[in-house]
């Protein structure tokens, strides 16, 4: 299975600070934002992971992550030119994703909460048996939101892009599993009003295919958003708090490889002895240190 980090966009909401930098790159407290929406890559399994981003940014995202290699993954690199829809992730991807099923997540997007891999788990064989998973978590402002509706036996009914009065308030997350066809249905959108190619409406394709499962992150779970001034800051003391009080790092991609199997504690030793003294790389080289398997 292929992953797909979409890390592009103008990111006028954050303006002036995204003016030189794009947001992805921005602090979540701790890391940059990106390693978020990568450790869920990871912690799915994937090992092949495509990041597309700006002309401006390409640079920065490579010398930030490289080939991956410390982090026992794969990356490359893709242009998107212009902010032209989630779902142009998918036809610029193509090349890469190689008619195997894939995951796509938003590179402004943090998950966090109990049960989390065992999703991932499921939404990935349900790609690799020919359906595509999306995750819908309660907002209270729907209308910001593609809204998925529900029928009695809970499975998606409609799929609404920021509905004027939406039918629930259950947003669609910006984390995506298709099956080996989500090139292909992507290439047959057409750009909406806004000049979009909509990730709803491949979502919806999928839906009248009757190949599309929701997983609702329950009660407990956190789902952020940070393309805002206050849900970027509120986003870094939610994570400063989970991590001072249970003493843990929330997407340390270090730690994440380790547990995968992606790197061994050799490898990670040999790696992490390089990097600096600092809260973040001490608690990685704890991890590795105490690791027994």
């Amino acid at each position: 299975m292929k992953g797909i980090v979409l890390a592009a966009g103008s990111g006028t909401r954050l303006y002036p600070s995204t003016i030189a930098v794009t947001k992805q790159l921005l602090p979540v407290y701790d890391k940059p934002m990106v390693y978020y929406p990568i450790s869920v890559l990871m912690l799915a399994g994937i090992k092949d992971i495509l990041i597309i981003t700006t002309p401006d940014d390409a640079e920065n995202f490579n010398k930030l992550l490289g080939n991956g290699s410390h982090f026992g993954v794969n990356f490359s690199y893709k242009i998107q030119n212009a902010p032209n829809g989630i779902a142009e992730a998918l036809i610029l991807g193509e090349d890469f994703i190689q008619n195997e099923p894939c995951a796509l997540i938003l590179g402004d997007n943090i998950f966090y909460g109990p049960g989390f891999t065992g999703l991932l788990k499921e939404a990935t064989k349900n790609a690799n048996e020919g359906h595509a998973t999306i995750f819908a978590h309660q907002v209270k402002n729907p209308e910001r939101f593609g809204i998925v509706e529900f029928d009695k036996h809970n499975n998606a009914k409609s799929i609404e892009e920021k509905p004027i009065r939406p039918k629930t308030n259950f947003a669609v997350t910006g984390l995506y599993f298709y099956d080996k066809n989500a090139s292909k249905y992507a290439k047959t959108l057409t750009p909406s009003k806004r000049g979009e190619l909509e990730i709803t409406d491949l979502n919806n394709v999928y839906l009248k295919k009757n190949i599309l499962k929701v997983e609702t992150l329950g009660r407990g779970f956190t789902w952020l958003d940070t393309g805002l001034p206050k849900a970027l800051l509120d986003a870094g003391a939610y994570i400063r708090t989970i991590e001072e009080n249970q003493g843990i790092k929330i997407a340390c991609l270090e730690e994440v490889a380790l547990r995968k199997g992606f790197l061994n504690k050799t490898q990670l030793n040999k790696i992490l002895k390089d990097y600096p003294d600092n809260d973040y790389y001490n608690y990685a080289k704890e991890i590795v240190n105490s690791w027994q398997n």
